[in-house]
């Protein structure tokens, strides 16, 4: 009996730790970087006369995209 109560805690801790191990880091941050990418592909391939701000719009995303791998980059440091 105390031999199955042991393995039943083992593999319980072997799953959280092998989920917590394995995980995708940051994986809310990669959604938003992936999300990003597509709309400055999106902003790239639109036609061009917008008065400026299609061209504004691709730079705040660019700035955006920086900002996300920075912040992917400083957590995955710390």
């Amino acid at each position: 009996m105390k031999k199955m109560v042991l393995v039943a805690v083992v593999s319980a801790f072997a799953g959280v730790f092998a989920t917590t191990a394995f995980a995708e880091k940051q994986p809310l941050m990669r959604n938003a970087l992936e999300k990003l990418e597509d709309a400055r592909k999106n902003l790239e391939n639109a036609t061009a006369d917008k008065g400026g701000h299609r061209v504004k719009a691709l730079g705040l995303v660019n700035d955006a995209i920086k900002e996300v791998k920075a912040g992917i980059e400083f957590d995955n440091k710390n």
